[in-house]
């Protein structure tokens, strides 16, 4: 991850809502930040810290946010599922892979990742990479045919 390339968000709590290039049963999330060395400010609390992995199968979506007012039911009447509650640690390494619930039965075409918290900065969070690692179900796949 290099410096200055991050996926920034106002904040520190967000989410953002993960279109995948195929419906996948995701299985790990892994999130990557830069190091404070290499950092052009020598710190690294823009970082998530604490934040949090649900899906659902819903398709239709306005300007890339969760449906408001539909709770992020899914096509089936379902609420959205939680995957995993998780802490990014600074102490550990810069990429860090966080095994999801084992168990859901589905596939999903969305993930959401709400960032509860960053390890201090106030005005943003910053993400350099986030990967989605699972099983592809079906073939109508975006492009791409690994996730």
């Amino acid at each position: 991850a290099s410096p200055g390339y991050c996926w920034p968000f106002q904040g520190s709590r967000t989410e953002v809502l993960i279109r995948l290039p195929a419906q996948i049963r995701p299985t790990a999330v892994t999130i990557q930040h830069t190091s404070k060395r290499a950092s052009p400010l020598v710190t690294v609390s823009s970082a998530p810290r604490d934040f949090t992995v649900s899906v659902s199968l819903c398709r239709a979506l306005g300007a890339g946010t969760w449906p408001r007012g539909k709770a992020g039911l899914d096509e089936e009447g379902k609420d959205e599922t939680l995957l995993g509650t998780f802490t990014y640690t600074m102490q550990k390494e810069l990429t860090q892979t966080f095994p999801l619930q084992d168990g859901t039965p589905s596939a999903f075409w969305f993930l959401k990742l709400v960032i509860q918290s960053n390890w201090g900065k106030p005005g943003y969070t910053c993400i350099f990479r986030v990967r989605v690692h699972g099983k592809i179900v079906g073939t109508h796949a975006i492009g791409h045919t690994h996730v």
